[in-house]
């Protein structure tokens, strides 16, 4: 197996997969199963918010970037979950 390297990218990825997986649109890779939880999707996209608010000014523009892309994708679809 590959050893994975730690980076900030692969954090908001995995902040993002978990929210994604608790709006049901991705399956737990554990079960298989796909489980809707506001309540943590909410808790996930706000501790990416979070990170936005306590690493301003210390991202790469490409960090950034892609950290706003996920946060603005992520409140898209959980607005459309309502």
């Amino acid at each position: 197996m590959e050893k994975m390297e730690a980076s900030f990218n692969v954090l908001i990825m995995s902040i993002g997969s978990s929210a994604a997986m608790a709006m049901g649109l991705q399956a737990d890779p554990q079960t298989g199963k796909i489980e809707v939880d506001k309540n943590l999707a909410r808790f996930n996209i706000d501790l990416l918010s979070l990170l936005k608010d306590k690493t301003k000014n210390n991202l790469t523009a490409d960090e950034n970037n892609f950290l706003d892309a996920v946060i603005n994708d992520l409140k898209t679809k959980f607005i459309a979950l309502k």
